[in-house]
C-alpha cells in the first residue's frame, strides 16, 4: 500500500534519535522532507544516510528556542518544498538528571519550554494557517512523553511535555473542521538521541528490553498517513513496550536544597 501521495514534511530534531528515524522513514516512503536540527554535524549526517531514498532530504540547521529561527525554518521549508503537508515536532533540549526541582536554573527552564512548547505552538499554528488557505489535509505529530502524567524529577521537561499534550488536543479540536489531524506520540525508554538508559531499566518493561528509535517510525508513518490513520486525531499513541504500566522513578535527593 502506498502510504503517502504528494506529501511533504518538516521533521524537527531530525539529526538524531526518534526524529531522525521518522525523517528517514518518510523519505524512504517518497516524502520530500526537511530535516531540522540544532546540530549541524548530526543533521548533515542524517541527510547523508538518506541518499538514495526515493525522495529528497533537505538539511536545515537552527535553534528553535529563538523565534526568528522558527520563522526562518518556515520560510526555508516552503522555499524547498513548495508546500508542507506534514509536521513532526521531535526537537527537545538535552535532559540532565542534575536539573531537579531545586537545581534547574531559569535559563534551562526557559530553553526547554521554548523548544518543546513554544516552537510546537508557533510552527504548528503558522503551518496550519497555510494548510487552511491551501486546503491541505495536513497532519501534525508531536513527540510528548510518559511524563506528561508521571513525574520525572525534571520539572522543566515534564511540565513542558504535559503542556504539549494539551496543545495537541487544542490543535486537533480547532483544526479538525479543516481536515487537519493532530496527534501525539508517546515514547517509552528509547535508547537514542542522547538518552542513555541503564540496562536495569529493562526489568521494568513488560516486553523486556529498551526501545529503539526504529520502533517508533512505523507507527509514526501509520498515524501520519491518511490512508491508515485518516480517522485518528487528538489522541496520544504510546509506544513504550509497556513501561507506562509502572512508575519506576524514586524521589530525587534534595540534600543540597538548602
Amino acid at each position: 500500500m502506498q502510504l503517502f501521495d504528494q506529501d511533504t514534511a518538516i521533521v524537527t530534531g531530525a539529526g538524531n534519535g526518534i526524529g531522525r528515524a521518522i525523517a528517514l522513514a518518510l523519505v524512504r516512503e517518497g516524502v520530500p522532507t526537511v530535516f531540522a536540527d540544532v546540530e549541524r554535524e548530526t543533521v548533515h549526517d542524517a541527510v547523508a544516510e538518506a541518499r538514495g531514498a526515493p525522495a529528497a532530504a533537505v538539511a536545515w540547521v537552527g535553534d528553535l528556542a529563538q523565534p526568528a529561527e522558527r520563522e526562518r525554518l518556515l520560510a526555508d521549508a516552503h522555499a524547498a518544498l513548495g508546500r508542507v503537508t506534514m509536521f513532526v515536532h521531535s526537537a527537545s533540549p538535552p535532559r540532565h538528571e542534575r536539573d531537579h526541582l531545586f537545581a534547574v536554573d531559569d535559563a534551562t527552564w526557559q530553553t526547554m519550554r521554548a523548544v518543546n512548547l513554544d516552537a510546537a505552538y508557533h510552527l504548528g499554528r503558522e503551518l496550519a494557517r497555510r494548510m487552511i488557505a491551501q486546503r491541505i489535509p495536513g497532519r501534525m505529530l508531536m513527540l510528548t512523553s510518559l511524563h506528561t502524567e508521571t513525574p520525572r524529577n525534571l520539572p522543566h521537561y515534564s511540565t513542558s511535555k504535559a503542556a504539549m499534550a494539551m496543545l495537541v488536543k487544542e490543535f486537533a479540536k480547532g483544526l479538525g473542521r479543516y481536515g487537519i489531524r493532530v496527534n501525539a506520540m508517546v515514547p517509552g525508554a528509547i535508547a537514542a538521541g542522547g538518552f542513555v538508559a541503564s540496562p536495569e531499566l529493562a526489568r521494568h518493561i513488560p516486553l523486556g528490553r529498551l526501545g529503539r528509535a526504529e520502533d517508533l517510525a512505523p507507527m509514526a508513518l501509520a498515524v501520519l498517513s491518511n490512508r491508515i490513520g485518516g480517522y485518528v486525531t487528538g489522541t496520544s499513541i504510546v509506544v513504550d513496550g509497556g513501561l507506562a504500566l509502572t512508575n519506576w522513578f524514586d524521589p530525587p535527593d534534595f540534600d543540597d536544597a538548602g
